[in-house]
């Protein structure tokens, strides 16, 4: 599915648009938008971690984690 919208460009933002896109400015456009997603996502990731390496109780229930991870089973196990 694909939308149009109405964006305004200062006159040096369209000039250079049109220069690096060519005839297909909706495809440049929405390979930006496509990377600027991934960028958002990675450091919403990254972020997220940090809090979660920060947070005492989620480090405490992955310590509970790292001790019953291998209850039970002999190194020839692992």
């Amino acid at each position: 599915m694909t939308h149009r919208t109405t964006i305004t460009l200062d006159d040096e933002s369209f000039t250079f648009l049109n220069t690096i896109a060519g005839d297909n400015r909706s495809a440049y456009i929405n390979e930006l938008l496509k990377h600027q997603r991934e960028n958002y996502l990675k450091q919403s990731l990254l972020k997220a971690n940090q809090e979660e390496s920060q947070d005492p109780d989620y480090q405490s229930v992955l310590n509970e984690w790292d001790i019953t991870m291998y209850d039970g089973l002999n190194n020839e196990s692992i």
